[in-house]
């Protein structure tokens, strides 16, 4: 932030950077929302950030030296007194009063027997002055210390951890915790890690668990391989459904077109998110429409949220009622723009309809299509919505030892994997999106590299 209000300053307070005025805008934002997020995410993967590593080493150390246990034996009720501008702390089952106390900071006092005081505050004036009363520490007459076991009581606390070293603790039955810096976590005497720990670097040890660790390795590559089937699959079955819808639309015989063109663009003009919610209720195993009328016609009743073959259809089925209108509209426009000269004259030749389609037709409209469908394979690859509000990647694949389910793609793979789980692990999650990243750079190059030399190819001919 301080970069860019300097950049500000320069380019908008001189005036021989008024051009660079025009494109600034743009690149803060793109350094803002999209640069900064990517780093961010990237450098996250490199370390053990979780749900387990969310604090520093400092702060790590004085949750655990701020934990205590309470002996039940000692614990007993109390009240507080006013005495002038002091409070005095009076223990009724014992019958001791404090000594007066300001109740402003850490604080000792002694008790002594007494007769009980004739005013005692009421309750909620007492919860007022609860930060004073967990640092005030009560000495019996006896010696024993006393402290504040919680709004009602005071008994005697005992810390768990006690810092004995720059890097180590002491538990109250005398185990020495050890700070190991590589793992950030306090490790006992028996090798294991005591929670919470704090956040480190630990290189490429989450890309060694993502490739070494069988529990993440295989789903993640089922998940992996599913996503691709889903991307290009979603794609096919739009461009197929809407194309041919298309086609039927161009029938110069049909009648009623434009009923047909709003029925069939409908789809497009509901929010998609409304669209998954109503097929949610619809594909719903005991009280779905579409299961009512499988058992009415055929008496089958699908499982299509536990199975996972099923489910994975669902999630085709709907991805292409909601993504076929707009393949239908750009394939309508593609159309009229096939000469109908070469048509004719394949029909005088005797070519049928449907070969006239496939050598004339088709081919004239794939190259325009292709950068679109290109974008919508990209677009599915990523189609966290659809799957978040429709399956929630569920059914689980069993055996992993990270949330993965059969209808996961790889964004919402790793959407549960750092938001929507117990364990949230944002380092682990960092690192499996720094690899979709470098995969979906390369399958766009690829994509870029083919669509280019294709383009060679046509100009070589023409």
């Amino acid at each position: 932030m301080l970069a860019l209000a300097t950049g500000f300053a320069i380019i908008f307070g001189s005036s021989r950077f008024y051009g660079a005025r025009f494109i600034f805008p743009g690149v803060a934002a793109v350094l803002i929302f999209i640069a900064f997020p990517v780093l961010y995410t990237i450098y996250i993967g490199f370390t053990n950030y979780s749900s387990f590593n969310l604090l520093t080493y400092e702060r790590t150390v004085e949750v655990l030296t701020s934990r205590s246990s309470i002996d039940p034996a000692t614990e007993q009720p109390f009240a507080v007194t006013r005495d002038g501008d002091a409070y005095r702390i009076w223990l009724p089952e014992s019958g001791l009063l404090s000594d007066p106390v300001s109740l402003d900071g850490d604080a000792t006092a002694s008790l002594s027997p007494a007769t009980e005081p004739t005013t005692l505050l009421e309750r909620r004036e007492a919860i007022q002055l609860r930060g004073g009363l967990q640092a005030l520490t009560l000495t019996t007459p006896d010696g024993t210390e006393i402290q504040n076991a919680g709004l009602r009581t005071f008994a005697t606390v005992t810390p768990e951890y006690v810092q004995t070293g720059p890097d180590e603790l002491t538990r109250a039955d005398g185990t020495v915790l050890t700070a190991n810096h590589d793992t950030g976590f306090f490790v006992d005497e028996a090798g294991e890690d005591v929670p919470p720990g704090w956040r480190v670097n630990i290189g490429w040890g989450n890309f060694e668990r993502v490739f070494q660790s069988e529990g993440i390795r295989e789903p993640m590559v089922s998940v992996f391989l599913w996503t691709f089937f889903f991307a290009f699959a979603s794609v096919a079955l739009t461009f197929a459904v809407g194309l041919t819808l298309a086609v039927i639309l161009q029938w110069p015989h049909l009648r009623f077109k434009a009923v047909y063109r709003i029925l069939l663009i409908l789809p497009y003009a509901v929010p998609a998110f409304i669209s998954i919610l109503v097929f949610k209720g619809l594909f719903n195993q005991n009280f779905g429409e579409i299961n009512l009328i499988l058992e009415a016609l055929f008496g089958i009743r699908p499982n299509w949220f536990t199975d996972g073959d099923l489910a994975r259809t669902m999630v085709l089925i709907v991805n292409t009622w909601l993504g076929y209108p707009y393949m239908m509209l750009l394939a309508m426009g593609f159309l009229q723009a096939v000469p109908e000269d070469h048509k004719k004259a394949a029909a005088l030749e005797g070519a049928s309809s449907v070969r006239v389609f496939f050598t004339i037709t088709l081919p004239q409209i794939i190259p325009p299509f292709l950068p679109l469908m290109i974008a919508s394979f990209a677009f599915n690859f990523n189609n966290l919505v659809l799957i978040f509000l429709l399956t929630r990647g569920l059914p689980d694949i069993p055996g992993t030892v990270i949330p993965a389910g059969e209808t996961d793609i790889l964004a919402s793979f790793t959407y549960r994997l750092a938001f929507d789980n117990a364990g949230q692990q944002f380092g682990l999650a960092g690192a499996i999106t720094l690899l979709i990243f470098i995969v979906v750079a390369a399958i766009s190059y690829a994509n870029f590299v083919a669509m280019r030399r294709a383009a060679e190819k046509r100009s070589g001919r023409a």
